[in-house]
């Protein structure tokens, strides 16, 4: 499996790129902000890799802000967990009256294409398997992805060392500890996460040293 990223600009978003190899096509992770076309144009021509997806998380700007100009662009879906898809077109809905602020005057647009995903979803692309993984808590419709049962693209909901915030509209400790208590701590150990900011981990170097997840198993 080809497994590459750059991170956009604003906030370090992660944009991953899967494939199965060199010369094939590939699927597009969380394409951030500001517009990221340029960088994947160049990382798709370095590994000579054809877009023919983009899967999306959860419903951020700084991991949606380019998915229609990609998307549309390319002529491939988005695909976005039901419960999220309204923040492609109000992503003032899931964000501080502030930072929506900074980004006055923007119209926003849904791709042409937007696939609504469900949790335990099933689906091949680019010669990959996908499982889609409904983990509320960061928003409602937060999304991982396991990939071949080998890797998980975890979004915002687990990063090395930590979990994304929940303080936002739509967000929800609560929510939080039952997506990591019923849907990451049962992962096996050896599976590699990509994450939505920050350096890959594995499940089990965050079960060993995640105090999130520390004290998720402490109160069992």
């Amino acid at each position: 499996m080809l497994v590459t990223n750059f991170q956009a600009e604003a906030f370090a978003t992660n944009c991953w790129i899967l494939s199965v190899g060199r010369g094939q096509e590939c699927i597009v992770v969380d394409p951030g902000m500001p517009n990221v076309s340029e960088q994947l144009a160049e990382k798709l021509a370095e590994f000579d890799l054809k877009p023919v997806a983009t899967l999306i998380t959860h419903g951020h700007l700084d991991h949606t802000f380019s998915v229609q100009p990609i998307c549309d662009g390319y002529g491939i879906p988005a695909m976005i967990h039901e419960a999220d898809r309204e923040l492609l077109l109000h992503p003032e809905r899931a964000h501080g009256a502030e930072f929506i602020k900074q980004l006055a005057g923007i119209e926003w647009i849904e791709p042409k294409d937007v696939i609504e995903l469900k949790d335990g979803q099933i689906f091949d692309l680019v010669g990959l398997q996908f499982k889609a993984i409904h983990a509320p808590g960061h928003t409602k419709g937060s999304l991982m992805f396991e990939v071949n049962g080998e890797v998980l693209i975890s979004g915002d909901v687990l990063f090395a060392g930590s979990i994304g915030r929940t303080d936002l509209p739509g967000g929800s400790f609560a929510a939080m500890e039952k997506s990591l208590r019923e849907k990451v701590l049962p992962l096996p150990d050896v599976m590699q996460v990509l994450p939505g900011h920050g350096p890959e981990t594995s499940i089990g170097r965050e079960r060993k040293y995640n105090q999130f997840l520390l004290n998720l198993k402490g109160s069992n």
